[in-house]
């Protein structure tokens, strides 16, 4: 029988949950895990057990990590209140995504970027897009 101290806990739903949502809104900002650890003042690998929900995180760290993603803390825990934990655990954690690939915008831009051919061409779009909202960014 294992001592309490050298039990092997399961991650709890809400840390996994905080975690994907943590690593999906870096992945859209396109975030690297060590830019990111930078900012926190932090090592990588601390990222990396934060994203899979094996180290919780801190409510100091968490406002710390909102404030680096451009995001209110309350954006971590969407979708989990007054839910089980096995509700949680079931989440998809790119619901976002999808909310988006589901909106009038998007599909208004993929319709027409899809029938650009040339891949050139489609870069270009994605760089102006990128260039655009970051434009659009350091104006707020």
């Amino acid at each position: 029988m294992l001592s309490r101290s050298s039990e092997r806990k399961d991650p709890n739903p809400v840390d996994i949950h905080v975690g994907r949502r943590i690593r999906m809104r870096r992945l859209w900002i396109k975030m690297t895990q060590v830019t990111f650890a930078k900012a926190l003042g932090i090592t990588f690998q601390q990222v990396q057990k934060y994203e899979n929900g094996s180290n919780r995180v801190g409510a100091s760290r968490l406002q710390a990590i909102a404030k680096v993603l451009e995001v209110a803390p309350s954006y971590f825990f969407e979708d989990v209140a007054g839910r089980r934990d096995d509700e949680i655990t079931k989440l998809n954690p790119h619901d976002e995504l999808i909310e988006f690939l589901r909106s009038d915008e998007a599909l208004a831009l993929n319709r027409p970027f899809h029938r650009i051919r040339d891949a050139n061409v489609r870069k270009r779009v994605v760089s102006l897009i990128e260039t655009l909202a970051t434009k659009e960014r350091m104006r707020h």
